[in-house]
């Protein structure tokens, strides 16, 4: 059957409202009419009777990697109806929407995939997790507030500094998604509305050392729990004492749901590293215009030479052909040429960009061909550093 792709608008709003619930399970909530969010662009696919029968959303957002903003896109709500899975309609959404993202400005691209499969055929790959531990209130309870800090709930006044935090904890990852606009509003309102509650932590100086967001659920009995975002601190003792105010819920949530990667400077800082995993949401990424994304990110900078590669990209093919990969002083870039001596894909690709995966073990998996010793030691060291991760679920 023939498909007619296009940009959706505000009048297909329920329609879209009404393709998603019916996919991921919120039908018994009623629909609220509204315009479609700024920095949102919905492509929809229409069957030959003009019902829409998928759709596909790029957000226009922006990654930290190697301390610099790499400007990208978020896919996000990719829903095709019951009657016309396994058809290669979502491919076919996929490939206008990576197309018209790439014209549009957007170097990477990320999503949370519910399965890898459809996304693997189009060149994303699994990259890292969002990760929450469940963490007994209990066992916070016995941490004391450093002297010279002091814990309060954040004002409008305070919104900035917490922006900062976060900016700066970003920074330094990798993969870590901007709060900024227009895909999030970062008016103090929006800030501190997003959640119950936002606390922070100031310093023996005054000034906002840290900053926790939370939401409370689950009455005040064994279910009980308090859901903590973000739990940013500028040093161990602002960590601390935000962590004894979370110990204080212990009597009515008695489980803190804490959004931690592996590396969170928390579990070093209190006693939560064998805290269980409740939840893992792993995310992928792609690069939609390779030449473009290796000259934005930051490399490192102690780190120089050149590989040849070979890259075979069929959903994106203005990223195939040979090139010269050279890194020096921190920049790189991909020169077209030389020898194709190492062979990637768009998966390999995105894994060697964000220092997620070695090439020995890309060779292993089938996904990286040729190279040596030279060349491995050479794209492992110019990626290493954090691990890829996610702050914002999307």
């Amino acid at each position: 059957m023939p498909y007619t792709i296009a940009p959706l608008t505000d009048d297909h709003a329920e329609a879209a409202y009404r393709l998603g619930a019916v996919t991921f399970g919120y039908m018994e909530q009623p629909y609220t009419p509204g315009q479609l969010p700024p920095g949102r662009h919905v492509w929809g696919a229409f069957d030959d009777a003009g019902r829409l029968v998928g759709k596909a959303v790029d957000r226009e957002q922006s990654h930290w990697f190697g301390g610099r903003l790499v400007p990208g896109c978020g896919i996000a709500g990719v829903v095709v109806a019951p009657e016309h899975r396994g058809h290669g309609l979502s491919t076919e959404l996929l490939t206008r929407l990576m197309r018209h993202a790439r014209e549009r400005g957007a170097m990477i691209g990320a999503l949370f995939d519910t399965t890898p499969w459809p996304y693997r055929r189009l060149g994303w790959e699994e990259a890292g997790a969002m990760r929450t531990v469940a963490v007994p209130a209990a066992t916070l309870a016995g941490l004391r507030i450093p002297d010279g800090y002091a814990v309060r709930a954040a004002t409008e006044a305070d919104v900035p500094a917490i922006l900062e935090l976060f900016r700066a904890s970003a920074r330094a990852g990798c993969a870590v998604m901007d709060r900024s606009e227009p895909t999030l509003d970062t008016t103090p309102s929006a800030v501190l509305g997003n959640h119950h509650g936002v606390t922070v932590v100031t310093g023996p100086d005054g000034a906002v050392a840290g900053f926790s967001a939370w939401d409370r659920e689950g009455g005040y009995h064994a279910n009980g729990t308090l859901t903590v975002d973000d739990l940013i601190g500028t040093g161990p003792e602002a960590i601390t004492a935000l962590l004894s105010q979370l110990g204080g819920w212990a009597a009515v949530a008695p489980t803190i749901l804490l959004a931690a990667p592996a590396t969170d400077p928390a579990l070093l800082v209190s006693a939560l590293n064998h805290a269980p995993v409740r939840s893992r949401e792993p995310f992928m990424l792609r690069l939609l215009d390779a030449p473009a994304a290796i000259a934005a990110r930051g490399w490192n900078p102690h780190v120089a030479g050149t590989v040849d590669l070979a890259v075979e990209d069929p959903a994106c093919p203005w990223n195939g052909g040979r090139f010269r990969f050279v890194t020096e002083h921190g920049e790189a870039r991909l020169e077209p040429g030389g020898g194709g001596t190492v062979e990637v894909g768009p998966r390999a690709l995105a894994m060697l960009y964000a220092g997620a995966r070695t090439p020995d073990v890309l060779r292993r998996a089938g996904l990286l061909r040729g190279g040596d010793a030279g060349t491995d030691a050479l794209l492992t060291a110019v990626a290493a550093g954090p691990a890829p991760m996610l702050q914002n679920y999307f």
